[in-house]
């Protein structure tokens, strides 16, 4: 594999935000090294030949992470974060299905996922999907929102999908100079505006987008939670919540928007990402989450998040900051 290193670092601000380019086919995962703070790999698919690249910035001083990915076809499993994502449509179409709707999506929409909100898209068009955005952790959300409102409170997005020029005239800014490594307060500017204005027009009570749940599905939800680095059988899940199979998987299903099974991928693959921000190597994360081995593991992190473990952990390394640190 061959790594081509820019050492003007592509006109970057902050020289600690570097970019590495390799060829490799779609299939392969790719498992380069990568500095602090940015990755950027390229692949091409076999068929269609056509190049793709991923882009992850972590920005320690907005602690929020920027994602860019162009030329994509892979389609996303339903899952679910536990941080709030604000996305941008650069171009391509995809079938999204979110909280039991179906969209549309094509260039020009902005996406606003609460924590929580179950999703799941797929290549429509037959083309390539290119597409930017911000994960924001419930943390930084609660400071940026007692900024712009005086109150410390979680908003929640009453809208998943939106077309609004204004919001995409600061969101779209915003990433380019978390991409470039700026360091001049524009960039705190942007994103405090674009807060401003999403809670304005689109923002409600975060509590407002929890959908209301039996009492059975939050034990079920709880033993998953305290026991997901362990092997857990169906039969335990229904008799925590006191529920049969059939009842369980029909009333779980339809309060979460995901299968009990799927839950708890979303749960091992966020406390594995919480290793990974740490500096666990990959196998050892797949060991502490319950999975069965560290390709099961990539696998999985690779569907739910776009990139190979190693990756992902490669971004926070030596930042002497973690993503859920402030």
């Amino acid at each position: 594999m061959v790594l081509i290193f820019d050492k003007a670092a592509q006109g970057l601000a902050d020289p600690s935000l570097r970019r590495f380019v390799s060829p490799a086919k779609n299939e392969d995962i790719l498992q380069a090294s990568t500095i602090p703070g940015c990755y950027n790999g390229t692949d091409k698919e076999v068929h269609r030949m056509k190049k793709e690249v991923r882009t992850v910035v972590y920005d320690d001083e907005l602690h929020i992470e920027a994602y860019r990915f162009e030329g994509i076809v892979q389609p996303f499993p339903n899952h679910f974060h536990e941080y709030y994502v604000i996305g941008f449509m650069e171009d391509g179409e995809r079938v999204l299905s979110c909280k039991n709707q179906e969209y549309t999506i094509k260039r020009g929409n902005v996406l606003l996922f609460n924590p929580g909100d179950n999703h799941a898209c797929v290549q429509n068009d037959g083309g390539t999907l290119d597409y930017r955005g911000f994960n924001i952790t419930k943390e930084v959300m609660l400071d940026l929102a007692e900024e712009v409102t005086g109150n410390r409170d979680l908003p929640g997005f009453s809208q998943n999908v939106i077309f609004d020029e204004e919001v995409a005239c600061y969101l779209r800014p915003l990433h380019e100079l978390v991409m470039k490594g700026s360091n001049e307060f524009g960039k705190e500017e942007n994103l405090l505006f674009l807060i401003s204005l999403l809670i304005q027009q689109y923002g409600q009570p975060f509590e407002n987008c929890i959908p209301e749940c039996r009492e059975e599905i939050e034990k079920a939800c709880a033993f998953m939670e305290q026991h997901y680095a362990e092997r857990i059988y169906l039969d335990q899940v229904c008799r925590c919540a006191g529920l049969s199979k059939s009842t369980l998987l029909r009333a779980f299903t339809g309060s979460k928007g995901v299968t009990p099974y799927s839950y708890l991928e979303n749960i091992r693959i966020g406390k594995a990402k919480k290793l990974l921000e740490q500096g666990v190597p990959p196998v050892e994360a797949a060991l502490q989450t319950g999975f069965s081995d560290q390709s099961q593991f990539t696998n999985y992190f690779n569907r739910f998040i776009g990139l190979a473990p190693g990756i992902y952990r490669d971004i926070f390394r030596d930042t002497g900051e973690m993503p859920h640190e402030r």
